[in-house]
């Protein structure tokens, strides 16, 4: 193979991998809204970013690209063209989804133990720590020989003198 047909081949790769990628980018979703003010945009970004998609593990509805994430940034759109306040939309948001929208749940009788759960942890923790240093303290101290360990010490020497 000559160097010219190379450089053809490399081209043709090259051209079809930028076509091949510009057409992947151009069938992502992207949503575009019009806000009637600045405040409506950050309370719109504020939101979405504070919600939690309900399909993805750990990712919140403004980055992800789940169709629900999608229809639940198009359901705040329309709710804050409605002039909803926030606390609403939360509200409509947690009472559809429950309370795994949220990534601050609130403390009830259901999320007791979640909020709880680092301290007892900690608490337990601490508790054992606290034992083995006790532990190790109470070892490490020498303890008195008794009358019985300090005879039988004492002829081991005298028998050691001996010798």
């Amino acid at each position: 193979m000559s160097q010219a047909s190379c450089i053809a081949l490399l081209r043709f790769i090259g051209v079809l991998f930028i076509g091949i990628s510009s057409i992947s980018m151009s069938w992502a979703a992207i949503d575009t809204y019009e806000f009637s003010s600045d405040q409506q945009r950050e309370r719109f970004q504020l939101l979405t970013e504070e919600l939690r998609c309900p399909k993805c593990q750990n990712q919140n509805i403004a980055d992800s690209n789940a169709p629900i994430a999608v229809d639940l940034r198009r359901k705040i759109y329309t709710m804050l063209q409605a002039g909803e306040p926030d606390e609403a939309i939360i509200d409509f948001m947690q009472s559809r989804y429950g309370d795994f929208v949220l990534y601050n749940p609130p403390w009830d009788h259901r999320t007791w133990l979640l909020w709880s759960l680092p301290f007892i942890l900690l608490g337990v923790g601490l508790t054992v720590l606290g034992r083995l240093l006790w532990r190790r303290r109470s070892q490490a101290q020498p303890q008195a020989l008794s009358e019985e360990e300090k005879a039988a010490l004492t002829a081991i020497l005298k028998e050691s003198e001996k010798s």
